[in-house]
C-alpha cells in the first residue's frame, strides 16, 4: 500500500463501501501515487446530445455505483487487477458546458496530459458519445489508427445535426475522415435504432464499418458474434465504445435515447469478456444519464463495465506495470 494511502482505506472490511473515497470503485487519486498505468477519466459534457440530457451527470452517478464493486478480485477473469497495474481516479475534465468545440479541445488537452510520455491508458467515464471523438484522437497519436469496437443502438455516423458537424451522433464519420481508424477493422454491436434512409446504412459501409445488429446475436449468439469481432480487428490496437444504450431500456433506462430490443446484461458482460487478450489502447462509457435512472440499475450496469475494461487491459499485459496500490475489496 502506498504511503500517500489512509490506512484502510482500501479495505471494505475496516471502511465499508458507503464510506470512504469518491473515486471510481475507491481505487487511489491520481495525486496519491508517483506513477500510474491506466487512469480512470470523468468527461461531464452533454452539449452534443440530440434527444434527453442529462449525461452529464454520468461520472458522477458511475462512480457512486462503482461503490458496489469488489474490484480486488475479478471472478470471471480469475485475476487481481489491481494488483497488475497501477490504476487511478483522474477525476473529471473541467469543459465548458457552452460550446462543443471548445469542450472537444478541452477533453483532448487533459486527456493528452493524462497518458503522457509514456504508455498510459485511459477509461472514460462520459458524457455525451461526443467525449469519444477527442479520446480517439489521443490515442491515434500514441498507437496509429485503431480498432473500434463500438457497442451502441446508434451508428453515430451521421453527418450533421442542425448544421453542428461534432454531435454524439456524428463523432465516427468525423473519426472515420479523420483517419483516427485503422481501414476495414472497425465494427458495431447492438445497432437497432431508426435511421433517417437507407443511405445512412451505405455511408456506414463506406466507412469501414460492419454491423453486428442487437437482434442478429440470436442467430449468430454469442461465440459467432465474438469470432467475427476478433477477425474483423485482428492484431490492430483496439479502442472499445461502450454507449449504454446498447443495453435495453429494462436493463439500462437511464440514458438519453433508449431503444428497445437491446441486449441484456448478461449478453453484454459475455461479449466483452470474451474479447481478452485483444491489445485494448482505451476504451469509454457513455450516456448514462442518472436522472432518468431506476435504483441506479443503469449506473451499476456502467460501473460493472468500466471494471471489465479496466481488466481487460490489465490482463493484456501490454505494458510494462508501475508499482501497483490496492484497492477496496
Amino acid at each position: 500500500m502506498s504511503e500517500h494511502t489512509p490506512i484502510g482505506a482500501l479495505d471494505a472490511t475496516v471502511i465499508p463501501r458507503f464510506a470512504g473515497l469518491g473515486t471510481f470503485a475507491r481505487i487511489p487519486d491520481i495525486g496519491a501515487v508517483p506513477d500510474y498505468d491506466i487512469a480512470v477519466l470523468g468527461v461531464p459534457f452533454d452539449g452534443g446530445t440530440s434527444y434527453r440530457p442529462g449525461a452529464r451527470f454520468g461520472p458522477m452517478g458511475i462512480r457512486q455505483a462503482s461503490r458496489h464493486l469488489r474490484p480486488k478480485f475479478h471472478v470471471e477473469f480469475d485475476t487481481a487487477p489491481l494488483e497488475q497495474l497501477q490504476v487511478v481516479d483522474a477525476g473529471d475534465v473541467p469543459c465548458t458546458p457552452y460550446g462543443i468545440d471548445e469542450a472537444v479541445k478541452q477533453i483532448e488537452g487533459f486527456a493528452r496530459e493524462v497518458v503522457g510520455s509514456g504508455d498510459r491508458r485511459i477509461v472514460t467515464l462520459g458524457g455525451d458519445h461526443t467525449v469519444a471523438l477527442p479520446m480517439l484522437r489521443v490515442a491515434r497519436e500514441k498507437y496509429g489508427p485503431v480498432a473500434l469496437i463500438h457497442f451502441d443502438a446508434h451508428l453515430d455516423t451521421w453527418d450533421t445535426y442542425f448544421n453542428a458537424p461534432i454531435t454524439h451522433g456524428t463523432v465516427f464519420r468525423r473519426a472515420f475522415e479523420e483517419g483516427l481508424l485503422a481501414e476495414d477493422q472497425s465494427i458495431h454491436l447492438g445497432i437497432r435504432g431508426p435511421i433517417y434512409d437507407k443511405l445512412d446504412l451505405v455511408d456506414d459501409a463506406t466507412f469501414g464499418f460492419r454491423i453486428i445488429r442487437a437482434g442478429d446475436l440470436d442467430v449468430l449468439g454469442i461465440d459467432g458474434a465474438v469470432d467475427i469481432v476478433r477477425r474483423r480487428v485482428g492484431d490492430a490496437p483496439v479502442y472499445i465504445s461502450i454507449d449504454i444504450d446498447v443495453l435495453d431500456p429494462a436493463f439500462a433506462p437511464g440514458t438519453g435515447t433508449p431503444e428497445m430490443g437491446g441486449f441484456n446484461s448478461r449478453e453484454l458482460l459475455h461479449l466483452l469478456r470474451r474479447l481478452d487478450g485483444l491489445n485494448i489502447v482505451g476504451g469509454d462509457v457513455v450516456e448514462v444519464a442518472p436522472a432518468y435512472d431506476h435504483a441506479e440499475i443503469t449506473c451499476v450496469a456502467a460501473a460493472t463495465v468500466a471494471f471489465d475494461l479496466i481488466t481487460l487491459m490489465t490482463k493484456a499485459g501490454a505494458h510494462q506495470p508501475a508499482e501497483a496500490v490496492g484497492a477496496s475489496a
